[in-house]
């Protein structure tokens, strides 16, 4: 038999488990989807003006490798506001997206065989991230009785003499859990006792509901232990820009971006004014989308509930989490028993790893009405399983 022509680094990766639904709904007539995550607003008018404006200004060239530096002061100072943490132009990356800072970030500090911890469920792309560095993703289970957060005592119990480094990433995608700073300075604890990198992915670090987002960066002594990663996409409604950035002390940046160098040159030039826009006057905009998620939040938790369906309060991002494993099937056969009579796509939990098991995925990031239709049908064959 002939020998695959494949790498075996990319043969040991399975295909996405959600992808797989999306491919289904996209041939069903009438499919209201609450699969993928992407706020249905279209960017602010002046986030686009700004892109527009950047363009009919023949700012078309690559910029600097690690960004417009009027785009990484702007970082700066918001990073600075929010959360207290002090970074210099030289310390931020202005990459494509969170996924090109992560798996960039991944190959710059991962050498063969080194551990990368991960609480699940988590989001799908995060152990191939490890894995394509050549690294070894060791999975960390959470719980909904333990509100999906993660503890020290848990990271502790997972780490070998291979351990590099942990990956966080809360608010949280799948479960829309948000960890508390207490949790927070119990790993912080861990990753500086054993000398730990700390990997975190704060994409949704505005899209929190009557709690505070804590950025680890900014935790007593994390700042140069931490890549910190985040990005325009959710908040700002920028998905198809294409725009993230990594922040870390200036060594480990530096290797990064000569990754990025070599591998994406600078980040979309147009993209880039417009996020110094949103940085700069985008603050009302955030706010006026988190409140209507918080509204949508609202709906489809009590909604799911009113079913019979037990869900977990999601305090961050933009997504549920009911349990169905009462109903007596899995999470997969669940969704696409759905699919196929009623037409409403959600992602099976164990999608996100084993501990989503006997839980569905639904993401808010819809209008209402699409919202309530959704429900409706959900639980017309909630009714046709019981």
């Amino acid at each position: 038999m002939p020998r695959s022509k494949l790498s075996q680094r990319v043969q040991a990766i399975p295909p996405s488990g959600i992808r797989r639904f999306f491919d289904i709904a996209a041939t069903l007539p009438d499919v209201i989807s609450l699969g993928i995550g992407e706020p249905d607003f279209v960017t602010p008018d002046a986030f686009r003006a700004a892109g527009i404006k950047s363009i009919e200004a023949g700012y078309t060239a690559y910029t600097s490798n690690s960004g417009l530096i009027e785009l990484r002061e702007a970082l700066a100072a918001h990073l600075q506001k929010l959360y207290g943490v002090g970074y210099g132009v030289d310390d931020l990356l202005i990459t494509v997206g969170v996924s090109e800072a992560m798996q960039n970030a991944m190959l710059a500090l991962i050498d063969p065989g080194d551990e990368i911890i991960i609480p699940e469920p988590s989001f799908v792309a995060y152990g191939p991230s490890v894995q394509l560095a050549g690294g070894v993703p060791v999975y960390v289970a959470t719980n909904v009785d333990d509100a999906f957060q993660v503890t020290g005592a848990a990271i502790e119990a997972a780490i070998s003499p291979r351990t590099k480094g942990i990956l966080i990433g809360y608010p949280n995608n799948p479960t829309g859990a948000v960890m508390s700073r207490e949790h927070l300075l119990e790993v912080a604890e861990v990753a500086e006792r054993h000398d730990l990198l700390v990997f975190s992915d704060e994409i949704y670090d505005r899209l929190v509901y009557g709690v505070e987002h804590t950025c680890f960066a900014a935790l007593p002594g994390m700042r140069d232990r931490t890549i910190l990663m985040g990005g325009f996409s959710k908040a700002y409604a920028m998905t198809g820009w294409r725009l993230g950035y990594l922040a870390a002390n200036q060594e480990i940046t530096a290797a990064v971006r000569k990754i990025h160098q070599y591998a994406i040159m600078s980040a979309p030039t147009m993209s880039q004014y417009a996020a110094i826009e949103a940085l700069q006057s985008g603050e009302p905009e955030v706010e006026r989308m988190c409140n209507e998620y918080d509204r949508r939040r609202r709906v489809i938790v009590d909604g799911f509930r009113q079913m019979g369906l037990p869900t977990f309060e999601p305090q961050g991002a933009f997504y549920a989490f009911p349990a169905i494993s009462h109903l007596g099937i899995s999470a997969t056969e669940f969704c696409e028993g759905l699919l196929e009579h009623e037409h409403v796509a959600v992602i099976p939990g164990d999608a996100f790893g084993p501990s989503g098991a006997g839980f569905v995925r639904a993401c808010y990031a819809t209008a209402l009405p699409k919202i309530e239709s959704a429900l409706e049908r959900i639980e017309h064959y909630v009714r046709r399983l019981s």
